[in-house]
């Protein structure tokens, strides 16, 4: 998961380089923590978090796949 989510950031937004990913696992499944550089903070959300709102439905989808719950956190 985490590869994945790095792929799809890396692609939207204008420094790839700033994207970092961090996995936290606990007893509800899989949390997912994106941090990208402030200036790509609005790429990665999108017009009223519609971008977010798709990045959260891929990984549902890939965690359903493997039985686990993702959620996907994009922290500042």
């Amino acid at each position: 998961m985490k590869e994945l989510t790095e792929h799809i950031a890396k692609s939207l937004v204008d420094m790839p380089d700033q994207v970092s990913v961090t996995v936290k696992e606990n007893e509800h499944g899989v949390a997912l923590e994106l941090r990208v550089a402030p200036d790509d903070l609005g790429r990665v959300i999108g017009k009223q978090g519609r971008t977010a709102r798709s990045f959260r439905a891929i990984l549902n989808a890939a965690g359903t796949k493997q039985h686990k719950r993702i959620t996907l956190d994009i922290v500042e």
